[in-house]
């Protein structure tokens, strides 16, 4: 069960870092520019569909059925794992995109997702963030970093209709009762 929460949470922080990392290959964009080109008409699971980086986070998405919510009229903040948070774990993902185990999935992945819109001005140290999954995320900031649980932020405030994304370099997985 641990394991399978473990690849749970990998597929979500793929599915998540898809919406956030959307436009954020190309080196030589601003974080002021991808902001700007993230903030439209787009969800955030169009903003993750469009951008052939995003392909795990929209296969999590698609798996664990929330694709829909994130099209959905939120508003949401979306703690999105990049790709290499993903790849330290892809056993765990592949393991949690298999059908089996589409509720252990979606724990993750909505482990992930906070309602309302926190954007990085918002987030305090020591603040506590109840996360669709039921479960609080923990932020911290030290020295102008922002961390949410033991995972940084390393883009912040990516728009979309629904809310907004912060890519992270980790994937967060919910504690176990």
């Amino acid at each position: 069960m641990k394991l399978t929460r473990i690849a749970i949470m990998a597929a979500i922080a793929a599915a998540s870092l898809g919406v956030v990392a959307c436009g954020s290959s190309d080196s030589t964009t601003t974080a002021a520019e991808t902001t700007a080109a993230q903030t439209s008409n787009e969800t955030i699971a169009a903003v993750a569909s469009g951008n052939a980086d995003l392909s795990t986070l929209v296969a999590a998405l698609t798996a664990g059925d929330l694709v829909t919510t994130l099209e959905g009229a939120g508003p949401y903040t979306v703690f999105a794992p990049t790709d290499a948070a993903f790849a330290d774990i892809q056993s765990t993902v592949d393991t949690l995109l298999e059908p089996g185990n589409k509720t252990d999935l979606q724990q993750v992945l909505t482990y992930h997702v906070v309602p309302g819109i926190y954007t990085a001005a918002d987030l305090k140290d020591g603040q506590k963030l109840k996360t669709v999954e039921g479960q609080d995320l923990t932020v911290t900031v030290k020295d102008g970093v922002v961390k949410v649980n033991d995972a940084t932020v390393e883009s912040a405030d990516i728009n979309a209709s629904n809310g907004v994304v912060h890519v992270i370099n980790k994937v967060l997985v919910p504690p176990t009762n």
